[in-house]
């Protein structure tokens, strides 16, 4: 089954009840995981980085992203809490560190699989250290050519992470990320190069993309969940409200049932109306013991439980052994 990871991100503006609240919601869609983000915000950008344009748009304007960052860190205390209430409620935590002193902290919850942001692709440091922790990665790639994933991959292998222990994600990294930029065939052209599991991480409007993605292949959809869209903060405009995570999350799980075993064959639910749908030779008009069968006197009708029409040719030119009546099956 694809694992479906609940994005809860910064969308708790820095309030540990709406992070808690986030996980409820979470739950309650079907998630896998939910996820959050681990940062120090004066490790993370200088004084100087300046925001998006989406995140100007959605955030004080005259505030630094440095600020912006520091208004949405939890502490450590913070997500010992989480950890304990995903636990409490069966689904599994994680949290993405974005430098090197949140890698350490996180590495101290026991998660199950650590997660690569896309902007931490080309961050060598980081990718040293966390290649050596010894746990699954997923990797994002926003932004990324080929090449750039490539010595990502290079890194994580050379300290220890194997390519059977790396799932990659496609990504386009713009909130919301228009329909036309997705390019959902290149998560297929990186299995094709890289042969890992691949997935999606999604910033578009609806459920469209993550439900083609797995159509497509994805192993693991990644989708930002927030409470309210209409909130103050960075990324809940491209996130999905709970009941829209339910119906992405049920919509995959249909997709996947849909898959079936590939081999082709009659369904269990179809067999009954196989006789229904299909015809039988029939005659078209009087036909006489010993007359001819020919294309003049004999046609295909519905049902089905007679003589199969495939058998034509055999049938033409063969004499009737008995007197059949027009609309009569042939038997």
């Amino acid at each position: 089954m694809t694992l479906i990871i609940a994005e809860a991100g910064v969308n708790h503006n820095g309030d540990i009840l709406l992070a808690h609240k986030l996980i409820d919601a979470a739950v309650k869609a079907g998630a896998d995981i939910v996820k959050f983000q681990t940062f120090k915000a004066s490790n993370l950008a200088s004084e100087s980085a300046p925001k998006a344009a989406y995140q100007i748009l959605l955030t004080e304007k005259e505030e630094s992203q440095k600020k912006m960052l520091k208004n949405l860190e939890l502490s450590e205390e913070n997500y010992y809490e989480l950890i304990k209430h995903c636990k409490e409620e069966n689904i599994e935590f994680l949290t993405t560190a974005f430098d090197l002193e949140s890698l350490s902290i996180i590495n101290k919850f026991h998660l199950k699989r650590f997660k690569i942001p896309s902007g931490e692709l080309t961050n060598y440091p980081y990718l040293k250290e966390i290649g050596s922790l010894g746990l699954p990665i997923i990797l994002s790639t926003g932004m990324a050519r080929l090449d750039e994933i490539r010595e990502a991959i290079d890194v994580l292998n050379e300290f220890g992470t194997s390519i059977e222990d790396l799932t990659i994600l496609h990504c386009t990294t713009e909130y919301p990320a228009p329909f036309k930029d997705v390019n959902l065939n290149a998560m297929r052209t990186i299995h094709k190069t890289f042969g890992t599991n691949v997935g999606y991480s999604d910033h578009t409007l609806g459920i469209e993309v993550p439900i083609a993605a797995v159509a497509l292949g994805a192993k693991v959809i990644e989708k930002h969940i927030t409470l309210d869209k209409n909130m103050n903060g960075p990324d809940h405009q491209a996130s999905l409200e709970p009941w829209e995570f339910k119906n992405m999350i049920e919509s995959i799980r249909n997709i996947e049932i849909s898959f079936g075993d590939g081999i082709k064959k009659p369904a269990n639910s179809e067999i009954k109306n196989l006789s229904i749908v299909r015809k039988s030779l029939f005659a078209k008009k009087h036909i006489k013991k010993g007359e001819l069968f020919t294309e003049e006197n004999l046609t295909t009708k519905r049902p089905g439980n007679g003589i199969n029409p495939m058998k034509w040719p055999k049938i033409i030119g063969t004499l009737s052994s008995k007197d059949f009546k027009p609309d009569e099956a042939i038997n």
